[in-house]
Order: structure tokens, then C-alpha cells, then sequence
């Protein structure tokens, strides 16, 4: 997985076996589904962490169930390019929610992902940098060369706790900052804004934002079976084409990386 990648994220499993985009998808729905058979598309797997924690202010979930549901994942769907640790945010809210801290926050993801990496070392487990400030996310990194992860090693690092203020500068400083010291990370939840601000600085990302966007409009022509198109595979591939195209575009404009989640050549005719 050395190539950057953009994946669309779904709250429709069902798309695993429909469509050749590159999906994200969330372990809270994709757990709903009895059957499960080898996925068409390239794919990875949100942990639900966001939702668990808000709901419960810690994982109820753990490892070893984690690590299991992750093993049938894997044998019935095909090897996804990673799994999405147990992290603990440290968005205000959700420290508060817990009660700990933000450098326990951290401690107990670097804790989670070397729990994971033991109980199942075959998968390809994605170890997140938690933080709210930049000093936070290197001390992050350094909890992890602590522990023995040398994260510019590996094929990908998530970035957490910016998906809500993506659009920022800090966040661009950040991005910056860590694709510095030779991480190639990957960006959870990453909105439009942001990948135009600073999407240049990611191996990889994900996004709902079609999803979001669809929910205000009116359902495409020819989408007569729903209300909107929120839950669209029509909409949220047109969107994503759109999108990586103006990205594309943009790059080159700015003399930055050109084939930052580049299009195939396909996509490019569609676009076109």
C-alpha cells in the first residue's frame, strides 16, 4: 500500500460487492451483516471508536473481540490495506466524556495497538497519533519509539482527532510537522476543505463528506427510490470523481504532488 488512496467512506457494506472504489468502512456496520464474501474493491476498516467512546466514554469492546471479528473480516472479505486501531480521541469533548486525560488518551491507543499487533500480528493493524496540539502529537510519536514502533516505517499512519476542525491552519501545521519526520499518514474523516488545504501532506484519507452533502440536496435525476441521496452509490461515485479531478487540478497548479490520489484512467474520462 504505497501508492496514496483516497477512500470513500461508507455506511453501506453492501458496496464491498458492488463497486471497484476504495471504501472505509465502519466495524459497527459491517458487523450487522451474517454473510460475508470477498470484496470486489480495495477496502479498510474503521474501529467505530468515535461512536463507542462517545456513547459509553470507553471501549466496551475488546481487543481480543476486536482482534477476532478483525481475523473473519480478513478471511471472508479478503486482506483489507489496514485495520483501524482501538484509539481514544482527545477531541475536549471526549476527554471530558472519559474523565482521563489527554496524555492517557495516548497511552492507552500506543497500549491498544501494541495489544492488537501481539493478538493477531498478521493483520495489517493501523497505529493512530492521538493528540490535540502539536506538542501532543509528537510526544504521541515518541510514546511509540518508546515502545519500539518506529512509525516512519510502516505503510500508514492515522491521524486523529482533526476531522472536526480540518479547515484550520493548525491542522495544516500539523500535517506538515509529522509528514516531516517521514510519516506517511492517513486522514480520517477528511472533508473537502481539507483536502484542499492540506491534503498534499497525506498518504491516503477518507471522507463521508458526500454523504453529508446529499442529505441537502434534492435526490439526482433519475434517483426516484429515495428522498436524497445520502445513501447513494450514483451520487457518492459522481462526487468523488468530481472531487479527486479539482484536486488533481489543483496540485499541479500549485507545483504540488500531482498524482496525490490520483484518478484512474477511467475516472479521468468521467471527469473529463
Amino acid at each position: 500500500m504505497n501508492e496514496p488512496v483516497f477512500y470513500l467512506g461508507a455506511h453501506q457494506p453492501h458496496w464491498l460487492w458492488t463497486t471497484d472504489m476504495p471504501l472505509f468502512v465502519s466495524h459497527r456496520q459491517l458487523a450487522r451483516k451474517v454473510t460475508l464474501r470477498p470484496a470486489v474493491c480495495r477496502w479498510a476498516l474503521d474501529s467505530g471508536g468515535f461512536t463507542e467512546l462517545s456513547l459509553h466514554g470507553q471501549w466496551i469492546t475488546t481487543p481480543a473481540q476486536y482482534a477476532d471479528v478483525a481475523h473473519r473480516y480478513a478471511e471472508h472479505l479478503g486482506v483489507p490495506d489496514f485495520l483501524s486501531q482501538q484509539d481514544w480521541m482527545c477531541e475536549p469533548f471526549m476527554v471530558e466524556r472519559t474523565g482521563l486525560s489527554v496524555r492517557e488518551h495516548q497511552h492507552r491507543t500506543v497500549a491498544n495497538y501494541l495489544e492488537l499487533r501481539e493478538l493477531a500480528p498478521a493483520l495489517p493493524w493501523l497505529p493512530v497519533l492521538q493528540g490535540w496540539a502539536l506538542g501532543d502529537y509528537l510526544d504521541c510519536v515518541d510514546l511509540y519509539t518508546s515502545a519500539g514502533v518506529e512509525l516512519a516505517a510502516l505503510p500508514r499512519v492515522g491521524l486523529g482527532s482533526v476531522c472536526r476542525r480540518q479547515s484550520t491552519a493548525e491542522i495544516g501545521h500539523i500535517t506538515a510537522t509529522l509528514a516531516g519526520l517521514g510519516l506517511k499518514l492517513h486522514g480520517f474523516g477528511v472533508k473537502t476543505g481539507g483536502l484542499h488545504r492540506y491534503g498534499h501532506h497525506l498518504a491516503s484519507a477518507d471522507s463521508m463528506a458526500w454523504s453529508y452533502n446529499a442529505r441537502r440536496l434534492p435526490p439526482l435525476p433519475g434517483c426516484t427510490g429515495h428522498k436524497n441521496c445520502a445513501n447513494c452509490l450514483t451520487y457518492a461515485t459522481a462526487w468523488r470523481t468530481r472531487l479527486l479531478a479539482k484536486l488533481a487540478a489543483r496540485n499541479q497548479q500549485h507545483g504540488q504532488q500531482a498524482d496525490l490520489f490520483a484518478l484512474s484512467a477511467r475516472q479521468q474520462q468521467d471527469a473529463a
